[in-house]
């Protein structure tokens, strides 16, 4: 194979990555894929999108190599192909937070609130000390494929009828998917409402799986 011919062929096959990730919708899929895996109905549910658009998008994603599938029962499961996916999911996003004006507007006007900026590192420490309860906002399938060390699961849906099970004397810090989940907003509203000393970490599941497995 000649020089040209060879670079030809080897940008090719890295632009079918960048092809798979020119969706909004599919950067949505991995998102969730990286919280948990997931059959196509629930995929739909959480995206909005009907299952024939989803089951395009995994397509695309597969053939990508992005994700990979396995039958449970009657239901095919959809889960990242692995940590570099995730990886690289991040470092995309990192790159459109550092160089797109738009996305720190889209996020200082409707994304997470600044009730908190508790970093992950500090928030573990503090409840090592017993100072602070970590909890996992983020349903409960997603709690039990991994969470943070120390962390008990407390669903931002289940949070109004069990928040008596907190304790009253040390601070709720509470996490969800990520730096743009909504979840632990919501979750730290309903605790200040109930008297509790309640923070948001600044990031969340996707950020410490990360950062507890270096490039």
């Amino acid at each position: 194979m000649e020089h040209r011919e060879f670079k030809d062929a080897l940008y090719a096959q890295f632009a079918r990555i960048g092809s798979a990730l020119g969706s909004e919708k599919r950067l949505e899929i991995l998102d969730l894929l990286a919280q948990a895996p997931r059959h196509v109905e629930a995929l739909a549910a959480e995206t909005g999108m009907s299952v024939a658009n989803v089951s395009q998008h995994l397509q695309v994603l597969r053939q990508a190599r992005l994700v990979e599938s396995a039958r449970s029962g009657t239901r095919v499961v959809y889960r990242l192909g692995d940590e570099s996916v995730l990886r690289l999911w991040m470092g995309l996003r990192e790159v459109g937070e550092e160089r797109l004006t738009d996305v720190r507007a889209l996020a200082d006007a409707h994304g997470p609130g600044k009730t908190a900026d508790v970093g992950l590192e500090a928030a573990r420490a503090l409840a090592r000390e017993g100072k602070a309860i970590l909890v996992d906002v983020r349903p409960a399938h997603e709690y039990e494929h991994g969470h943070l060390p120390e962390a008990i699961s407390l669903p931002i849906g289940e949070l109004p009828l069990r928040i008596d099970e907190l304790p009253r004397d040390r601070r709720i810090l509470a996490y969800c998917r990520g730096a743009y989940c909504l979840f632990a907003d919501e979750a730290v509203t309903i605790l200040a409402e109930h008297g509790y000393d309640a923070a948001r970490l600044a990031d969340g599941w996707s950020e410490w799986r990360v950062l507890s497995r270096p490039y």
